[in-house]
């Protein structure tokens, strides 16, 4: 596999103060084996089927999970999908796969990688938090009979390391918090690098529009209460929620959609019908109203990612960290086959608005599509090429 960077990103030192993942490292997972990619403020993964767009994504968002505080199970649904085609199992039958990121910010450029073992059962076997040179936490499965690893982790205190056990099934960075008391020097380092990484990665947000789930009202009661869901199926009641909530942003996510819709557009609007219902328009002035359902998937998916830009983890269904105020957290949105079903005109008004957006640096943008050639005109784009 061959990757490489075609347009270069500089971002403003206010910028750069939030923890920014800025390189996913996929050593062995799916179809990739010792890839590095590297993340900008708006970066475009690109390739021909198969090349590995999807699993990226996913890879990115099974550590954005993780670092919630998800178990493996709930995360790797399938793991042993996530394990290379070819890779040999050894002697006791274990496969596995391994994945990675480095999270630049306050505490400097933090890596964490972690392996996985898929079969015969699955559970982490290994995970190292390092900064420099210097391991900050490292776990390894020392008894395959127990469902622990032994931790160690860097104190710099009487003692030079701390270790105890920690569950096999969940991320040990996450964990950190409720393990290290931060009385030296060593451990608050530590302490920072964990909260670092979990605070880059865990506020993710996967988002893949479907037209046909976001074509009929929203029915009273839908799971969701106001924030835009990953397939946006909720659309209508989100729309009702941001228009009465902000009047400038609501205002741009007009101009957006007059530039990528067929025909004149006054407001996007939603109300609530008699039956409890959230229905959604497009207003095309002088009365006339045109359904959400009565869009092209194109118009559909572009009124979606257009909106999913212009708001943030308030709006999004994400679980940023709550502690952490916002202005120093970025939303990282994660979207897959981010060009479906849009015309020319649509991905290049989408592509102008992503760089618009992540140039002020609360929302990053990460994206698989099938041709990257319009992202040259878009400034501060980054195009990743995975070439088989």
């Amino acid at each position: 596999m061959t990757v490489h960077t075609r347009v270069s990103v500089a971002e403003s030192p206010a910028i750069q103060d939030r923890p920014q993942v800025t390189e996913l490292r996929l050593s062995a997972f799916a179809g990739h084996r010792a890839a590095v990619l590297p993340l900008g403020p708006m970066t475009l993964l690109t390739g021909p089927s198969g090349s590995g767009k999807s699993s990226a994504l996913g890879a990115y968002e099974s550590l954005a999970r993780l670092c919630a505080g998800a178990e493996l199970s709930e995360v790797f649904a399938d793991p042993v999908a996530c394990v290379p085609e070819r890779a040999r199992a050894d002697l006791q039958r274990r496969r596995g796969f391994r994945i990675g990121c480095t999270v630049d910010g306050p505490a400097g450029a933090v890596r964490l990688d972690l392996a996985v073992q898929a079969e015969p059962e699955l559970r982490v076997v290994g995970e190292r938090l390092t900064r420099g040179g210097l391991v900050l936490l490292e776990t390894a499965l020392r008894d395959p009979g127990r469902r622990v690893v032994q931790a160690a982790w860097h104190t710099a205190g009487t003692v030079p390391v701390t270790r105890a056990p920690m569950p096999d099934d969940r991320l040990g960075t996450a964990l950190v918090p409720l393990r290290v008391a931060g009385k030296t020097d060593g451990q608050r380092l530590v302490l920072a690098a964990a909260e670092q990484v979990v605070v880059a990665l865990r506020s993710a947000f996967a988002c893949d529009p479907r037209p046909s789930r976001m074509r009929a009202p929203v029915p009273a009661g839908l799971i969701g209460a106001g924030r835009l869901l990953g397939g946006c199926d909720n659309l209508a009641e989100v729309l009702w929620r941001t228009r009465s909530e902000c009047a400038v942003r609501h205002g741009m996510l007009v101009a957006a959609v007059r530039s990528g819709c067929t025909g004149p557009v006054a407001d996007v609007l939603a109300e609530e019908g008699a039956d409890g219902a959230v229905h959604a328009f497009v207003d095309r002035g002088c009365g006339v109203r045109t359904p959400l359902g009565q869009l092209g998937d194109g118009e559909l998916r572009y009124l979606a990612l257009s909106l999913v830009l212009l708001t943030g983890p308030g709006v999004l269904a994400v679980d940023p960290v709550a502690e952490v105020p916002q202005a120093y957290q970025t939303l990282t949105v994660l979207a897959d086959a981010l060009d479906r079903r849009l015309d020319v005109r649509q991905v290049r008004a989408l592509g102008e608005l992503a760089a618009r957006t992540c140039a002020r640096g609360h929302i990053r943008l990460v994206g698989a599509v099938c041709d990257a050639s319009w992202a040259t005109g878009a400034a501060g784009a980054s195009v990743v090429d995975l070439e088989s």
